[in-house]
C-alpha cells in the first residue's frame, strides 16, 4: 500500500506538470483552433532562464526560497515575452490563412527555438540547482512524498484554481470565453479579439514557465530538448481531457501522469509511454471528444 501511495503521488506530481503545460495548448486551441507546437519550447526556455537567473542571484549572495521566487518570476516574464512575440510574428499574420499554414509555422517555430537554445547554450544536460528546500515537517513522510513534490502539487493546484477564477469571473476571462464562442460577434460587441488572443498566449506561456522551473528543480538537469517530449505529453493530456476544455486539460494531465507512474512502478519504466498512449487510444475510442470534451462543429 505504501509503495502504491508513493507511485500515486509521484504520478500526481508528474501529471500536475503535464496539466500546467496542457492548459496552454488547450487555451490557444479553444480560441483560434491552433495547435501551438512551439509551446513545449516556451517551457524549456522558462527552465533555462531560471537556471541562468539562479546562478546570477547566487553570485550576488541570494539564497533559499528567495532564489526560487525571483528566478520563477523572471522566467515567467521572459516566457510571456516569447509567447507574445510568437503570436505576433508567427501566427497573427496567418490568422486568415488555410489551416495548414499556421500549423507549419508552429512546427517551424518549435524547431527554431530548439536550435536557438542549442546554439546559445549547449547540447549537453546542464545541472539545475535544487531551488526547492527540504522542509523539516516533511521528514516523517519523506519516503513517500518529498518537499519538491509537495511544492509542485501545491503550486500547480493554486495555479489551476487561479486560472479558473480568472476565466470565470474577470473581464478578460469573459472576453476570452466570448472570443472562443464566436470571434466575429465578439468583435461586433467591442471585444478586442487580437488583444485577447495575445493575452491567451501570454497566460499559457507563464504557466509553461512555472512548469519548467518546477521540473528543473525537481529533476536536477535540463537541456535544449526537454520541451519536445514534455510538449508531446502535454498535448496528449489536452487531447485526453478534451482539447479546448480547461478542466479537461487538467484532468488529462493527471490521468496521464498517474498512468505512467503506475506502469513504470509495477511493470517497467521502458513501457510507461506505451501504457500512457494506450490509455489515450482507449479513451478516445470510447469518448472521441476526450474525457470532458464535447463534440462540436468545426469553426469556419
Amino acid at each position: 500500500m505504501e509503495y502504491f501511495l508513493e507511485l500515486f503521488l509521484g504520478g500526481l506530481t508528474r501529471g500536475s506538470i503535464y496539466a500546467l503545460i496542457a492548459l496552454g495548448y488547450t487555451m490557444v486551441y479553444g480560441i483560434i483552433q491552433l495547435i501551438n507546437f512551439a509551446h513545449g519550447e516556451i517551457y524549456m526556455i522558462g527552465a533555462f532562464v531560471a537556471l541562468i537567473v539562479s546562478g546570477v542571484l547566487t553570485i550576488y549572495g541570494f539564497s533559499g526560497v528567495s532564489i526560487l521566487v525571483l528566478a520563477a518570476l523572471i522566467a515567467m516574464v521572459y516566457a510571456a515575452a516569447y509567447g507574445y512575440t510568437l503570436e505576433r510574428i508567427a501566427y497573427r499574420p496567418l490568422r486568415n490563412a488555410p489551416r495548414l499554414s499556421p500549423l507549419i509555422s508552429a512546427i517551424g517555430m518549435s524547431l527554431f527555438l530548439q536550435n536557438y537554445v542549442l546554439l546559445a547554450q549547449t547540447p549537453d544536460f546542464l545541472p539545475f540547482p535544487q531551488l526547492i528546500p527540504e522542509f523539516d515537517f516533511m521528514e516523517p513522510v519523506a519516503h513517500i512524498i518529498g518537499s519538491a513534490e509537495l511544492v509542485i502539487l501545491i503550486t500547480s493546484t493554486l495555479t489551476m484554481v487561479g486560472l479558473t477564477v480568472l476565466i470565470k469571473y474577470t473581464r478578460i476571462g469573459k472576453a476570452m470565453r466570448a472570443t472562443q464562442q464566436d470571434m466575429t460577434m465578439s468583435r461586433l460587441v467591442g471585444v478586442n479579439v487580437d488583444r485577447v488572443i495575445s493575452i491567451t498566449f501570454i497566460i499559457g506561456s507563464v504557466l509553461a514557465a512555472i512548469g519548467g522551473v518546477l521540473v528543473g528543480s525537481y529533476i536536477g538537469q535540463i537541456n535544449f530538448y526537454i520541451g519536445f517530449m514534455a510538449g508531446v505529453k502535454a498535448f496528449t493530456a489536452a487531447v485526453l481531457g478534451g482539447i479546448g476544455n480547461i478542466p479537461g486539460a487538467a484532468l488529462g494531465g493527471l490521468v496521464l501522469g498517474i498512468t505512467e507512474s503506475l506502469a513504470a512502478g509495477y511493470i517497467s519504466s521502458a513501457y510507461e509511454d506505451v501504457f500512457a498512449f494506450g490509455v489515450l487510444v482507449l479513451i478516445l475510442i470510447l469518448r472521441p471528444a476526450g474525457l470532458l470534451g464535447k463534440a462540436l462543429k468545426q469553426k469556419v
